[in-house]
């Protein structure tokens, strides 16, 4: 998976909770995408002001995940997410999944989004103004 400069990243913590957990007794592959996913969301939320994001509506195209390492219950996670590829209403997104007491990758994955017009469900060019709000530090 791509890496981008530090300055365009987003974190945030999370503890694996006993819903998270499968019967092998680690979290769910299908859990590690709804992090990833969640992730996304944050930075979104963190990015754009609330009366900004009703004028978009991103989609998931593609996810493609690959994982390293179990967590298991009550771990502490860090998922930390930046952008890459911007391309008309395309635009690609990372995520790592590391623990975080000691920082071992135990997931990562690349996700294709495309930017909708919420009123018309079409794709929507990404505009210059919000890649820039997406590649800031918030």
């Amino acid at each position: 998976m791509t890496d981008t400069p530090a300055s365009f990243r987003f974190s945030r913590l999370l503890t694996v909770v006993a819903t998270d957990i499968d019967d092998l007794n680690h979290v769910n592959n299908v859990q590690y995408v709804q992090y990833v996913q969640d992730t996304a969301v944050a930075h979104w939320q963190a990015a754009v002001l609330a009366s900004e994001r009703e004028q978009y509506m991103w989609v998931v195209l593609e996810h493609r995940v690959r994982y390293h390492k179990p967590a298991f219950l009550g771990e502490e996670l860090r998922c930390t997410t930046w952008v890459g590829t911007v391309r008309g209403a395309q635009s690609q997104r990372f995520v790592r999944i590391e623990r975080a007491a000691d920082g071992v990758l135990l997931c990562e994955a690349e996700t294709q989004w495309v930017l909708l017009e919420p009123a018309t469900q079409r794709p929507k060019r990404v505009t210059p103004e919000l890649e820039q709000r997406l590649r800031e530090v918030v």
